[in-house]
């Protein structure tokens, strides 16, 4: 932490005090996050009210008002070499630039979060386990969002990357009561286990039930019936992920915001609870709260006090998810804490950088690979496939309009998108096995999910990438001038390495008719 002066010690001392009793009048006012120093942040704001954390991990911004050390690591893939991002200054958002920079002309992965506490729990990648082997590291630029109208990196989870303390200090153990929260996205995220944040096990293995607390967010029901596709807040307590009580619980209905509070705490013996919000609007949802399972082994817990970030406890690590920001105290929060929290991440300010894909927009999408620059998106006139072809301004209107799309919203997440052939009214790009089609929707649940799609930056740092909704692994490619969701690796030969970046990057140019 940083070493302050006498004077600046007593002003924060004061500042202390008065939150404390703005706490208990019920009148804290949380400020927005800027580039200069705040009056208080999450870690501020539990210390207060007498639930101090003991880790706090973000990449987009410092979780106390004083802190102004590094928020996260850096590696360089042209030399191995390493830097670390701060804050732009102390309680503020991170400085982008930095990584920018470093990283400009190669790529960058992420291999350490550093805990903003005293207690130093920085997560580090994730070694084997006993559901796998050793993690891999995120890539830096996957993930950019704004706070406060400042760039930032989040944490991009895809499966196979993972981070872990398996030493942490301070942190609950035992029967030990717990909070935990952290923002996530409510797009990113799949039904494989698990996307989680918080308590687990010192060994990586799975010891059995109540052995952690974590969060987990995303769409595997464990136990049916579940409200809704999801993505819920779940309580991860070890062989199982609970969306309340004994495992389901169908007033939890999920969030699919494109950016959510998830909430998770325990007094460790016999209650816990489950809340979220919309990180960018809006107060928190108690989904949850009650007795804890019944089974044998979760009343009281049994937490042994490892961090985890994007794995299972046992390293299960095939799931989807973004990380933004999490903390952990070792005592339960109360509610009007939770609130106050909430508060403060809405006034951080989240958004998710402009895109030409936005509902109403005409469009054509056209190749970055360099072999295919003059190429767009269409559908094949002689059949339904989905494809890459040359237009030019001399082609026939048909082949303009078989390569001009309506961007509408997500058939099955309004916070993705659709897209519409402008030529066939009603037919949509969709996959089925792998590889692209234009079809008609048939109302149906699986086709909505398959015609969905969720632009982000370009995987080659160029364009746009077109993330599949119930794949997120996989992005629109072109292979072989057809159209597919493909993996950056696999067995399709569609998912080759090689040129994957480029051929899921795409321009969203002017629209050809």
């Amino acid at each position: 932490m940083v070493v302050q002066h006498a004077r600046t010690r007593i002003r924060r001392l004061l500042a202390s005090l008065a939150t404390t009793l703005a706490l208990a009048a019920g009148l804290l006012v949380c400020t927005a996050v800027t580039s200069q120093a705040a009056t208080q942040e999450p870690c501020d704001i539990l210390a207060a009210a007498g639930t101090p954390c003991v880790a706090a991990h973000s990449t987009t911004r410092a979780l106390f008002a004083a802190y102004s050390g590094a928020l996260y690591q850096v590696e360089r893939a042209s030399d191995s070499t390493y830097t670390t991002v701060s804050p732009l200054s102390a309680g503020g958002v991170a400085n982008a630039a930095t990584q920018d920079s470093f990283c400009s002309g190669t790529t960058c992965t992420i291999t350490r979060i550093y805990d903003q506490t005293s207690n130093h729990n920085d997560l580090t990648v994730e070694g084997a386990g006993g559901n796998g082997s050793a993690d891999t590291a995120s890539n830096a630029a996957a993930l950019p969002v704004y706070v406060g109208g400042h760039k930032a990196y989040g944490v991009y989870i895809a499966p196979g990357n993972g981070y872990r303390d398996n030493s942490a200090k301070g942190t609950a153990t035992g029967s030990t009561a717990q909070g935990e929260y952290m923002v996530a996205s409510g797009t990113h995220v799949n039904n494989g286990c698990c996307f989680d944040y918080g308590n687990a096990e010192t060994n990586s293995d799975d010891n059995g039930n109540g052995h952690m607390s974590a969060i987990n967010f995303g769409t595997e029901c464990w136990f049916s019936p579940c409200s809704g596709i999801g993505p819920w807040v779940q309580a991860d307590l070890e062989n199982g992920l609970f969306a309340g009580g004994n495992g389901s619980n169908t007033a939890n209905t999920g969030n699919n915001t494109p950016f959510v509070t998830a909430v998770v705490k325990t007094n460790g013996t016999s209650t816990y609870a489950i809340k979220g919000g919309n990180s960018q609007s809006g107060s928190l949802t108690t989904w949850y709260s009650g007795a804890l399972p019944t089974a044998s082994g979760y009343a009281p817990m049994h937490q042994e006090g490892a961090i985890v970030l994007g794995t299972g406890g046992d390293n299960s690590k095939s799931s989807d998810g973004s990380f933004f920001e999490g903390v952990m105290t070792a005592t339960e929060p109360t509610d009007a804490t939770d609130n106050a929290v909430q508060a403060n991440v809405v006034a951080a300010g989240y958004t998710l950088p402009s895109t030409p894909f936005v509902s109403g927009a005409r469009i054509s999408i056209q190749a970055t690979t360099s072999c295919c620059t003059a190429d767009y998106l269409q559908h094949d006139s002689s059949d339904d496939k989905v494809v890459i072809a040359a237009v030019t301004s001399s082609s026939s209107s048909t082949d303009k309009g078989d390569a001009t799309w309506l961007v509408v919203p997500g058939l099955a997440n309004s916070n993705c998108v659709s897209l519409e052939s402008a030529n066939v009214s009603g037919d949509y790009i969709r996959h089925y096995n792998f590889e692209l089609y234009l079809e008609p929707s048939d109302g149906t649940s699986q086709f909505a999910q398959d015609a969905t799609f969720c632009p982000q930056v370009g995987n080659s740092g160029t364009g746009y990438s077109l993330q599949s909704l119930n794949f997120s692994s996989k992005f629109i490619r072109h292979y072989n001038y057809i159209g597919y969701v493909a993996g950056d690796g696999g067995s399709n030969s569609w998912d080759a390495t090689s040129q994957w970046a480029a051929d899921s990057s795409w321009l969203a140019a002017t629209a050809w008719s």
